[in-house]
């Protein structure tokens, strides 16, 4: 994918960020001593689902000791963390299964994990369970993730730091972990901060200092005063026009004659309002001003939405907005490729171009948003 976006001459190409958490999880995996681990783990696993007798009395164990009758689960790329997490929480059951002489008669060459395993698993599971909660997260649809990849990254980047008293095979997995993390998106840095910054959930950019915030802030305010938008500057004019201000207010009494109003009246002394120089520089710094200054978005809602219900409240950034928060941060699911080209793509229609295929399909999973 990567070959071909440059093939394309693509001035923008971001990576797939769940793809980038699974290989920083994979790297923390392939050491030595958690590879041995979920070698282990495998085999245990393995011996419950082929064995039928092993399994049956896995479910009385598991009837007995009053736990979910869950099915063990294999690993594959990406999953050795649910894996482990459940074969934590069978291990009861897994263990008596084990002990007992139906199993033991039938299989001869038996695995079980120590005491130090099972402390392992524990600890291993907890130091994936951010990139787990984020990979599933970032695998979401219908909300945008790119504005979540810096604020995100910064997280899990600082969770990965080693605390005092942790194993040395978990100060070793946060390490690498780390490592992988740290060298993503590098050249991208200044698209997914300005992302962020056009996200009301994370406009404050708590990750960057003080004057790179100030940076990426310029940074917008320059791309909205350079940007042509006359039906934008006519559709403010409208909104500060509706303030319900009289543009002609009824002529006042006129005032007794004054020898210093004849001397400097005129053009550079007269009374009145200051004249209004309201460029687009000028109204892009005012909106930016308010927008910085207006509250958080809570990290749950959609800021999509939030800029859908207020287009004029900041309508030079709101073009901003939908160039930034457009752009998906995770590729789009096979299910969504195929499942609903399939639904598209019927004997009616099997004369449809390929671009107009597409445009359904977008169709079909965003129209409700438009």
């Amino acid at each position: 994918m990567t070959i071909a976006a440059e093939e394309a001459a693509f001035t923008l190409h971001v990576k797939c960020y769940a793809h980038t958490l699974n290989l920083a999880a994979q790297r923390a995996l392939k050491i030595t001593a958690v590879a041995r681990l979920l070698g282990r783990v495998r085999r245990i696993v393995n011996l419950f689902r082929r064995s039928t007798t092993a399994n049956h009395m896995l479910k009385e164990k598991q009837r007995l000791l009053q736990l979910p009758e869950h099915k063990l689960m294999t690993d594959v790329v990406t999953s050795a963390h649910d894996m482990l997490e459940r074969f934590l929480e069978q291990q009861p059951a897994i263990c008596a299964a084990l002990l007992s002489s139906e199993v033991r008669k039938t299989e001869k060459d038996l695995c079980t994990l120590t005491e130090s395993d099972v402390t392992t698993a524990e600890e291993v599971v907890s130091a994936l369970k951010p990139m787990k909660e984020a990979t599933q997260y970032m695998s979401k649809e219908k909300t945008p993730t790119l504005s979540v990849i810096a604020p995100l990254q910064d997280t899990l980047i600082n969770g990965l730091k080693p605390i005092e008293g942790e194993s040395a095979v978990i100060k070793e997995m946060k390490a690498a972990m780390s490592g992988d993390l740290q060298k993503r998106y590098i050249d991208l840095k200044a698209t997914l901060h300005a992302c962020s910054a056009m996200d009301p959930r994370f406009k404050s950019l708590p990750f960057l200092t003080e004057n790179q915030r100030q940076e990426v802030y310029d940074g917008l305010i320059a791309e909205a005063q350079d940007q042509p938008m006359p039906s934008v500057l006519s559709l403010w004019s409208v909104v500060e026009e509706g303030t319900g201000k009289c543009q002609h207010p009824p002529p006042r009494n006129p005032k007794p004659s004054c020898p210093l109003a004849a001397l400097l009246g005129g053009e550079r002394y007269g009374g009145g309002a200051q004249p209004k120089t309201n460029t687009q520089e000028n109204q892009a710094k005012q909106q930016m001003t308010r927008y910085r200054e207006a509250d958080l978005l809570e990290v749950k809602e959609d800021p999509l939405v939030r800029w859908k219900e207020h287009p004029y409240e900041y309508p030079l950034l709101s073009h901003l907005a939908k160039r930034y928060l457009c752009i998906p941060g995770t590729s789009v699911s096979s299910e969504r490729v195929f499942s609903t080209a399939g639904d598209i793509v019927t004997i009616q229609r099997s004369a449809l171009l390929p671009d107009h295929v597409d445009q359904i399909r977008f169709l079909n999973k965003n129209l409700k948003r438009m």
